[in-house]
């Protein structure tokens, strides 16, 4: 089929990338020209694991290219994604100009086009988008909905760092229409994804992404909550948590229920708050939602004050994405941690192989320099430099890199936030942020903790 994307960002770039390896023409639409021009030289948009070579595969084999012209793409498909973002205001509501700036050039596109046209919202949006993005096509094009186009909504379920392989070992393939010719153009796009094919109502479709995230939220939470009890106990809280996961016939899933650092990225944060925005719009008490975005900020505190109670100035920071593999430091939760901690006068030094201060764009640039506007001067690829030069070190990231810490700098004090190792055999002082001591060489981490208490840098 002949696939337009309108966004190359995460979910605009992965998307485009699979779509081409299952044999789709596509051809990506955005604004920003530097992300065109990347594509046309068959490179992603994004650091993520195996994007790379999808897309030169698929320039090799000439199945994907980008414009900035929407007309242009309109015109050389026969389904329209449309992938671009939809932040949030400070008071839970989506900002969807850029849904419905969009639909418009989409919309006056099909104008002069003949032949059935999908548009496919892929973002998540609130239910009744669907809706609105159809009155807008109908007004710009002059043409009627269900007979001369359809609207899907065909929300992702897509994880950071795991993106691609998700995308083609989805849970499900959810598409939302009443449009039976529309379901049928579906069935065929993703004949070769192995996952139920659910077709439901739009607005079912609509609102299943701010569920299932929120309820991610909540498990994280629930994990961290947990992880902080047991601690305090002296009880290994990631035993506590693997044993209630056996339990799957409540359909419980341990991807989330570990316990470690508060959840960020670009989706928990904005689709909790939007939910919860929409029960208190509709006068609806969710008292349990309404307690995630605090706990999730008490867990960023606990992360602060474990780290300050060590007393050393020179910190440095194993990770400042809010996930390994990627380069997203939107709603990142370190970047909160380190933002107080420079509050508080310390020596920061991180490391991040994916974060390239040079080359960050668009919201992700936006949100880190509004946090940390000198982030060049702390942020290097150089490991060494960071963990020689550091008192303090604090894992915020599974990283194979990061497996050989302990034996390399002896000495150091740890934080981990991750469980970045089962079992710890140290000779210095280690400390999980929600599990107990697990420090087998029990006599340097007595020596690590004298020695703390007796000499500190404030």
């Amino acid at each position: 089929m002949r696939i337009s994307i309108f966004g190359l960002g995460y979910v605009g770039c992965v998307g485009a990338a699979c779509l081409a390896k299952l044999g789709h023409e596509v051809i990506g639409v955005d604004v920003n020209e530097n992300k065109v021009r990347l594509i046309n030289e068959g490179k992603p948009t994004i650091i993520e694991e195996g994007i790379a070579p999808l897309c030169q595969e698929a320039h090799e084999k000439g199945l994907m290219r980008a414009t900035t012209n929407a007309k242009e793409a309109v015109m050389a498909s026969d389904i329209s994604f449309i992938v671009v973002g939809t932040p949030s205001s400070k008071e839970g509501h989506l900002n969807l100009s850029y849904i419905y700036t969009v639909a418009e050039r989409i919309g006056k596109a099909l104008k002069d086009k003949d032949g059935f046209h999908i548009v496919a919202i892929r973002s998540t949006v609130l239910p009744g988008t669907n809706e609105r993005v159809s009155e807008i096509l109908e007004k710009e094009s002059g043409k009627k909905r269900d007979t001369d186009f359809a609207v899907v909504s065909n929300p992702e379920f897509l994880r950071e760092g795991t993106s691609v392989n998700d995308y083609f070992n989805p849970p499900l393939t959810l598409v939302g229409t009443n449009n039976r010719r529309a379901e049928e153009c579906f069935r065929e796009l993703y004949k070769d994804i192995h996952a139920e094919f659910v077709c439901t109502d739009v607005k079912v479709a609509e609102i299943m992404k701010y569920v299932n995230n929120t309820y991610h939220a909540l498990k994280i939470v629930f994990g961290n909550e947990v992880g902080n009890i047991c601690k305090q106990l002296d009880i290994d809280s990631h035993k506590v948590m693997e044993i209630f996961c056996k339990d799957r016939q409540l359909n419980i899933s341990p991807y989330y229920f570990k316990p470690g650092f508060a959840y960020g990225g670009s989706c928990l944060p904005k689709d909790m708050k939007a939910l919860r925005t929409l029960a208190h719009d509709l006068y609806v008490e969710v008292p349990v939602i309404d307690s995630i975005h605090p706990s999730n900020e008490h867990q960023k505190d606990h992360a602060v004050q474990t780290i300050l109670s060590k007393g050393k100035r020179k910190i440095g920071i194993l990770g400042l994405s809010f996930k390994s593999g990627t380069d997203d430091l939107r709603c990142s939760p370190i970047v909160d941690v380190v933002e107080r901690l420079l509050g508080k006068g310390c020596e920061i030094r991180i490391y991040d192989k994916n974060v390239v201060v040079s080359e960050l764009t668009g919201t992700n640039k936006d949100f880190i320099m509004a946090k940390i506007p000198h982030l060049q001067h702390f942020v290097t690829s150089d490991l060494d430099a960071v963990c020689a030069g550091s008192d303090l070190l604090v894992v915020t990231n599974k990283e194979k890199e990061f497996e050989h810490l302990l034996s390399r700098y002896p000495g150091k004090i740890i934080i981990d936030l991750v469980r970045q190792w089962r079992e710890v055999d140290y000779d210095g002082y280690y400390e999980g942020l929600s599990w107990g001591d697990i420090n087998e060489n029990a006599a340097a981490q007595k020596r690590e903790i004298d020695k703390d208490f007796r000499q500190t840098d404030f």
